[in-house]
């Protein structure tokens, strides 16, 4: 059983958001599933399944299976077109979130998500505790979206691992403006087994639209200031979020199952 390891986001190695992805040829146990993504011990393990229109997906961190995850998407889509041999542009898979489609273009990935658009909370108590930062606005779609006034604030940020786990959100994501870019953020899910996310392409189906209509533009240039870091071109397209980005494969491995 293969396993491949895949920088996405980024077109050099040790940066951008690492994933695992391992092709099967039918499910396994989802016991075994969870198993094999806590032993990568990466932010996301992909498992794919061919069916009759691409594939299957599904994606586990170490500790839950979640509903969508952009970059080990993209680092799905990286392994079918450059090691399972997929002879189109355009990929299929089938998934929790509906059908996603990746479309290659060069070295160029662009991912098609369902826009997840956040909406106003009106009580800030619990994060601007939780976080000990001036907040400007407070949204929760499936995460919780925080706004700052500037990208200096979400750098330098200093998380409560603890604090932010206690609160009652999937995830917590950090934004503001950017200097040279169009918005910058952070991404946080402790409680998932994700203390911090170095790229994550699900919460741009959250901030691309909050940024679209703040700016008043549907193309946007979003970075993500993990440690990592990693770059994102993305475009609001109705209820449609097309993130586009490269990766590379930093491994290619055997499972001994």
């Amino acid at each position: 059983m293969k396993l491949y390891q895949v920088d996405a986001f980024t077109d050099a190695l040790f940066a951008g958001n690492p994933a695992a992805v391992v092709p099967l040829t039918h499910w396994l146990d989802d016991a075994l599933l969870q198993n094999i993504a806590l032993e990568n011990n990466l932010s996301e393990t992909a498992f794919l399944v061919p069916d009759e229109q691409g594939y299957a997906l599904r994606w586990f961190t170490p500790t839950v299976e979640v509903d969508l995850c952009g970059h080990a998407t993209l680092a799905a889509a990286w392994v079918v077109f450059h090691a399972l041999g997929f002879p189109g542009e355009r990929v299929r898979f089938s998934t929790a979130s509906g059908s996603l489609f990746v479309t290659r273009s060069g070295q160029t990935l662009s991912l098609d998500f369902p826009s997840r658009p956040a909406h106003a909370l009106t009580d800030l108590t619990p994060f601007s505790q939780a976080l000990d930062l001036p907040l400007r606005e407070v949204l929760q779609a499936r995460d919780t979206l925080v706004i700052v006034d500037n990208a200096d604030q979400v750098r330098h940020f200093q998380p409560d691992f603890t604090a932010i786990a206690a609160l009652d959100t999937f995830a917590v994501m950090i934004s503001a403006p950017g200097d040279d870019c169009d918005f910058v953020s952070r991404f946080f899910a402790p409680a998932k087994g994700v203390p911090e996310d170095p790229v994550t392409g699900s919460a741009h189906c959250t901030l691309v639209p909050y940024w679209a209509e703040k700016l008043g533009k549907t193309h946007l240039h979003a970075r993500q200031l993990s440690a990592r870091g990693g770059e994102l071109h993305c475009q609001l397209k109705g209820d449609r979020v097309t993130l586009s980005g490269t990766a590379r494969c930093y491994l290619q491995g055997e499972l001994q199952l």
